[in-house]
């Protein structure tokens, strides 16, 4: 009888994800060596620059570190980009998925989104501000369920997932 390979034991490292830490402070002095760079190189530059990242962790516990801003690497350095990536935070829930956006200084009636079975664009051309981010979303999703709310600078939008259904038994005749 063959023998079942043994689970690794559990170690507080896994657990609470620190054995990710090493490779988060990397990336950390990655961004830190960037953004140095790119206000060096931007200084002068008309317009503000906006840069920033958020911290969540998957459905595995792995950490992920989500950029923002409108500062983009480009051939010869960094680079600004007129139009804003917002910050965005994207919850699977059980019937729905939710995407909350930062969009402040915008009028709602500047907000433009378009959604598909996988992904969800927002695009803001106001004369103020300007913003652009194209959402990945981790399950499909009925567009046509989709509802969005904006307040205090915030959007919010929650799409259904799709239902999945069970075939129909057939009778033969």
């Amino acid at each position: 009888m063959a023998e079942l390979p043994k689970k690794k034991p559990l170690s507080f490292d896994s657990i609470w994800g620190f054995d990710e830490i090493d490779g988060m402070m990397e990336r950390f002095k990655m961004m830190d060596h960037f953004m140095s760079e790119a206000l060096e190189q931007l200084e002068g530059r008309e317009g503000p620059v906006f840069y920033g990242f958020s911290i969540s962790i998957d459905n595995e516990g792995k950490p992920i570190v989500n950029e923002f801003g409108n500062v983009k690497p480009g051939l010869k350095g960094p680079e600004l980009a007129e139009e804003i990536e917002p910050l965005v935070d994207v919850i699977d829930s059980k019937d729905a998925v939710k995407i909350y956006a930062e969009l402040p200084g915008v009028e709602k009636g500047d907000i433009d989104l378009s959604a598909t079975e996988s992904s969800l664009t927002i695009s803001v051309h106001g004369e103020k501000k300007r913003y652009h981010k194209e959402v990945d979303l981790p399950q499909k999703v009925n567009p046509d369920t989709a509802k969005a709310t904006y307040k205090n600078g915030v959007l919010e939008v929650c799409v259904g997932k799709v239902v999945k259904r069970r075939g129909k038994q057939l009778k033969v005749e």
